[in-house]
């Protein structure tokens, strides 16, 4: 089997982090506010795309809240549904084997695309269960983008073809192969595991394509089409597997009470992506910093982004100002002393981010070319003023204080708190 070509090109280094921070986080901002995913054309979404399954089948057990679900097998047994998630400073990832023997590739967590593509690092090594399909893949990215040909493998555990997890297999899984790219130096491609309508026109001008998350549920390994996703506040500057990504269902075990849920917002185009609709306000006077307005929750977006004139009055309350070196808000340490709470409320439900959730970990002060003294501030412009249809994104910065889940069966994004809502890690 011969792999044409996957050409992925990119102004911005995982390694260069200088600015890059904020950089990508812009960009990556600019092709959701242009209705496009970060990955790949405009999408044409269709409400049977995400409500086409119906509820989840009788063999998901949860009750009403989500505080437990496990996936069975066809002996009864459960399924070992995860797979860890780790934490490399500025991206999440996780281990993805492709082929027969596997070839590992580490691949980044991403709900704000849907394609899964490998090669960007390790090259891609194609075995006996490769099929190419000779359709052109075409994703475009907020720097930069790839194309080339779909090879559509076979994913099996480990024991067999491609493990996501032992129990984790996929049959046929449209997989993106790159044989040369720039700008991904520390990972191999990425694993998108956003809606499926993200994947419209990406490969050969096709309809969409079932994503990693749509084919586990096709293929019965998991009874609803969901993921939670955990993550533990970074605190070192290592790569540590401390997260974790559930496929079927949520952990129990990494919850503090309910799992509260909100449907997909109707508003463009956040409406196009786990759009959610929230209001955010500053401290116990609880002055407006953003009114009720619709954006996104996203992995693959490191920092928390708000529009111009929220980011601004934001700005103004904290006394913070703009460092010129990392491109992120700073502030001393008698404004970090005074320093209040950030709420965002979502579906009538305050998820509070104390004054060390707003900070970023000052053990990893280097990792973004900071002062290891300085105190730096993980809110950041979105560059755009509200009132576009998308006037925030939580990135993962939100996400390490908050168990998230994302509900293709229901459309609708869930969220926890969790052991680490109120660490003071930072």
């Amino acid at each position: 089997m011969s792999v044409s070509p996957l050409r992925f090109t990119s102004s911005v280094k995982v390694g260069d982090v200088t600015r890059a921070i904020v950089t990508s986080d812009t960009a990556r901002a600019r092709k959701f506010l242009a209705g496009t995913q970060p990955h790949g054309p405009i999408a044409h979404k269709t409400p049977e795309l995400r409500r086409r399954r119906g509820v989840a089948s009788k063999d998901s057990h949860s009750d009403s809240r989500g505080h437990a679900q496990v996936n069975l097998a066809d002996d009864g047994k459960a399924v070992d549904d995860t797979i860890d998630a780790t934490d490399a400073a500025l991206i999440y990832t996780a281990t993805v084997g492709v082929g027969s023997p596997p070839t590992d590739y580490v691949l980044i967590i991403d709900t704000g695309s849907s394609n899964t593509w490998v090669g960007a690092n390790k090259k891609y090594s194609k075995t006996g269960t490769s099929k190419e399909t000779s359709n052109d893949v075409s994703v475009s990215y907020g720097s930069g983008a790839f194309t080339g040909k779909e090879c559509g493998h076979l994913l099996f555990s480990d024991l067999d073809q491609v493990t996501l997890s032992p129990s984790l297999t996929i049959k046929s899984q449209s997989i993106g192969v790159a044989s040369s790219s720039r700008g991904f130096n520390d990972v191999d491609g990425i694993l998108g595991i956003g809606p499926v309508d993200l994947t419209q026109g990406t490969i050969g001008g096709r309809t969409p394509v079932p994503t990693i998350t749509d084919n586990l549920f096709q293929q019965g390994t998991i009874t609803t089409e969901s993921i939670g996703i955990f993550y533990q506040p970074s605190t070192s500057a290592g790569a540590l597997a401390n997260g974790e990504l559930k496929f079927g269902g949520i952990d129990s075990s990494k919850i503090v009470g309910d799992v509260n849920y909100v449907p997909i917002t109707s508003t463009s185009p956040a409406s196009r992506y786990w759009g959610v609709d929230q209001t955010v306000t500053y401290g116990s006077s609880g002055e407006t910093i953003l009114g009720l307005t619709s954006g996104i929750v996203d992995t693959g977006t490191t920092l928390i982004l708000l529009a111009t004139d929220a980011f601004q009055t934001y700005q103004q309350a904290t006394g913070a100002t703009l460092d010129q070196t990392t491109g992120l808000l700073t502030i001393t340490a008698s404004q970090f002393e005074n320093l209040q709470s950030l709420f965002f409320n979502i579906g009538g439900i305050s998820y509070e981010l104390t004054p060390n959730a707003q900070i970023w970990p000052r053990s990893l002060n280097a990792q973004i070319n900071g002062d290891k003294d300085s105190i730096y501030l993980i809110v950041a412009d979105l560059q755009s003023p509200s009132g576009q249809g998308l006037d925030f994104i939580n990135g993962f910065s939100f996400l390490q204080r908050y168990y998230s889940v994302y509900d293709v069966t229901n459309s609708q994004v869930g969220l926890a708190a969790t052991p680490f809502t109120n660490a003071e890690t930072n």
